[in-house]
């Protein structure tokens, strides 16, 4: 395929640097141009020169490493529960009717109400930005799992059954894979679902990670550290959507590539 079939295929390899010029171009000028205080709207300018100190001081690298060891711990958690939970009430509908109720009230409950009973009852420490990481990444994958699982298309599962095989099989061979596109999804928005807990968390009350920074930053009137705190926040939202979206390609090599974003 030549150069040209690709750019024309692909236009957004061009269109997204150019956005992002674009946009950092004209929010410099802006904020040149109107004199609009550091304190208020710093330039993009003044946001590199704080993330190039905090990178050099380890702050902004210590910090992150931080909060992502809680996102990822809690995405685990959320990940392993809700596989397992989805698939009791995906194949049973009286477990479903006894604890969706309560599924559904938990998930409704404001995680930035009770993440202060969290911080009293497991401590400042990394357990309790852990445990609500994990409660607000469970239920994008218990509803994607559920999901999944009963899409599966009757006459597979019924020929399969004509060829004697076992639940275990059934589920294995057929409703495993048919449900996985869906579970994916699922954990591609959970796992910054599991970033958003982890920095509720840190804002409620904590010592370390990138929330503590944001607070301690914009105590201080340092926007534009505030700023490059935020950049790190979504270089690793992204880092991590690119990492599930890469697993995703590779584990369903079987899947219609069409169904799945590129990136």
């Amino acid at each position: 395929m030549s150069d040209m079939e690709q750019s024309t295929r692909k236009p957004e390899r061009y269109l997204i640097p150019g956005v992002f010029i674009l946009v950092v171009g004209s929010w410099e000028f802006a904020v040149r141009w109107g004199n609009v205080p550091d304190y208020m709207v710093p330039a993009p300018s003044a946001i590199w020169n704080a993330l190039v100190v905090g990178i050099k001081n380890g702050s902004y690298l210590s910090n992150s490493l931080t909060t992502l060891s809680e996102a990822m711990a809690g995405f685990v958690i959320a990940s392993l529960l809700g596989l397992a939970l989805g698939t009791l009430i995906a194949q049973s509908r009286t477990i479903e009717k006894t604890l969706y109720p309560y599924l559904i009230t938990i998930q409704t409950t404001p995680k930035v109400a009770i993440a202060p009973l969290f911080i009293i009852w497991f401590g400042f420490g990394m357990t309790s930005k852990v445990i609500i990481a994990a409660t607000v990444a469970f239920f994008p994958i218990l509803v994607n799992v559920i999901a999944g699982l009963r899409s599966t298309d009757p006459q597979r599962v019924d020929l399969m059954r004509s060829l004697n095989a076992t639940p275990w099989q059934i589920f294995r061979m057929v409703r495993l894979p048919s449900a996985a596109p869906m579970i994916f999804a699922g954990l591609n928005i959970a796992i910054i679902f599991s970033i958003l807990g982890a920095i509720v968390g840190e804002f409620v009350g904590s010592k370390h990670g990138l929330g503590n920074l944001i607070l301690q930053k914009n105590f201080n009137l340092d926007t534009a550290g505030v700023f490059a705190a935020l950049a790190c926040l979504s270089a690793m939202g992204v880092s991590l959507h690119l990492i599930m979206h890469w697993l995703q390609r590779r584990l369903l090599f079987w899947a219609d590539n069409s169904s799945i974003p590129n990136v």
